[in-house]
């Protein structure tokens, strides 16, 4: 059921109270608390798993309540803030005295966006401060684009759970660090290097490593159960055939041009052809393989440009070496 007015209300309570409440984005669902509170904010931490060195990302309702945030915006922030609020960008500034270092795992700089989706804003107008709210998994899991994939993940240790249906966009925001004299891109997402590119006039980087750290930076991150194998297109299916022949039960992701014959895999997934589509659902198959009783998936990476490098991005993570113990 979506979220009503009383819903919203009733979760702008909790974060009063120093509860957690799982919200709907645009991006994927968020695991939220108060900003200034430091004990709600570390029990984020405790929920998820998460590393307390891992920053959070404080979500505003406005893009005007940015100066109450952060220490200084620059004017590339502004620009950024004007062309791409609400929506899937983040942007790394100068930490503000609002801002306690739970959430920003001890560093200096903070992780802002504005939201597009309309109960996170409805709920943000309500409850009217900042709320931290990394995705609503357990740390290094795939993250959730529906409430039901939240309950089924997080149960009882969230306080309140928003429906606001799935979410549109299906992968995390891009975040952008504008500390310094030239920005560079720290985590693809929901904005396209393209986009950012064509407001700025200028080339952006994506380095592979950076020494401010933001969420998705882990060495294995958006993963599944099952083991991700990456390999070229060409190789899919006898990849697949092996995994098979090793005794596996494996899951197949098919780019949209592959052929129809039979594959060798216990379930397969054939994304679709526009990279907006794909985005959308990337994390739900990926579950679906889960669900299926895949123990290992195959899959390539699409090509690294639009929508396509956040997927990429998001399917090395997953095939990522996974910590031990």
């Amino acid at each position: 059921m979506i979220a009503r007015t009383s819903d919203i209300e009733k979760a702008a309570g909790v974060l009063r109270a120093g509860g957690l409440v799982a919200l709907p984005t645009e991006t994927v669902y968020g695991l939220g608390a108060d900003a200034e509170d430091p004990a709600a904010v570390s029990r984020i931490f405790q929920v998820k798993g998460r590393p307390p060195s891992h920053p959070l990302i404080v979500h505003l309702g406005d893009a005007q309540m940015l100066d109450e945030w952060v220490e200084d915006v620059p004017p590339t922030a502004r620009l950024l803030a004007e062309r791409f609020w609400p929506g899937p960008l983040t942007l790394v500034l100068r930490r503000g005295r609002r801002v306690p270092l739970e959430a920003t795992g001890g560093l200096e700089t903070v992780a802002v966006r504005v939201p597009d989706h309309p109960v996170a804003l409805a709920l943000l107008a309500a409850f009217g401060g900042g709320v931290t709210a990394p995705s609503a998994n357990r740390f290094g899991a795939v993250s959730p684009t529906t409430a039901d994939h939240v309950r089924m993940e997080l149960g009882d240790a969230v306080d309140f759970v928003l429906d606001g249906g799935p979410c549109a966009v299906g992968v995390e925001s891009t975040i952008v660090d504008v500390t310094g004299d030239t920005p560079s891109i720290l985590r693809p997402g929901g904005i396209t290097r393209e986009a950012l590119e064509e407001v700025l006039r200028h080339p952006l980087a994506v380095p592979s490593s950076s020494s401010v750290r933001v969420p998705g930076q882990h060495p294995s991150h958006y993963a599944p159960r099952a083991r991700v194998v990456l390999v070229e297109p060409e190789g899919l299916v006898s990849e697949a055939q092996r995994m098979r022949e090793a005794g596996h039960r494996v899951g197949l992701v098919l780019p949209p041009a592959s052929p129809d014959a039979a594959v060798p895999a216990h379930a397969v997934v054939r994304v679709p052809g526009s990279m907006t589509d794909y985005a959308r659902g990337l994390y739900g198959f990926l579950r679906e393989l889960d669900q299926q009783g895949c123990d290992v998936i195959v899959a390539s990476v699409p090509a690294e440009e639009g929508l396509g490098l956040a997927i990429a991005n998001r399917l090395r993570r997953a095939a990522g070496p996974r910590p031990t113990g």
